[in-house]
């Protein structure tokens, strides 16, 4: 994948995740909040917010820096996808379960990983929502960029190498 795609598909896939996870917060009965899953993760830098309860309290300079961390973390784990899979002639449906699949991954490694020794505010969002998020998070990013090589744009198309394999199967 070239760096294009990379940008607007980790982008996209965010923004999914993103709204998914503000919209499940906001209408659990104790939930984060609509602005908790971005906070929650700004919290990594504004350590005076670990340790609150739910809902989590409004804090701007944490909620900037979680949406723009959010964004940035997303990105670059798309880059890594974009490793594992660009080279593979993979269908529309098989980009979305490989990106599924990504999502799951991410999950299991940031909640049981890094969450608990970075950032334990995370651990306030509801652990099913944030599973289902990953999930759609890496469902996006593996349809956005099996959309953009339909589109044809630059960098995304498959090689003549994967054309000539897709025409065997």
């Amino acid at each position: 994948m070239g760096p294009r795609a990379v940008i607007i598909g980790g982008v996209i896939a965010s923004l999914v995740l993103a709204m998914w996870e503000m919209i499940v917060e906001a209408v659990l009965p104790a939930g984060a909040g609509v602005f908790g899953p971005p906070i929650a993760i700004g919290a990594t830098m504004v350590r005076s917010l670990q340790g609150s309860a739910n809902p989590i309290p409004f804090d701007l300079v944490a909620l900037l820096l979680g949406l723009a961390g959010h964004m940035m973390n997303s990105v670059i784990l798309a880059s890594v996808f974009g490793l594992l899979v660009a080279r593979r002639a993979l269908g529309t449906m098989a980009l979305a379960g490989a990106g599924a699949a990504s999502g799951v991954a991410v999950f299991i490694v940031m909640w049981y990983g890094v969450v608990p020794a970075v950032d334990p505010l995370v651990l306030n969002l509801n652990g099913g929502a944030f599973l289902a998020g990953h999930l759609m998070w890496g469902a996006a990013l593996g349809l956005v960029w099996a959309s953009a090589r339909t589109r044809g744009v630059p960098n995304v198309a498959p090689s003549a190498r994967q054309q000539a394999a897709e025409h065997r199967l």
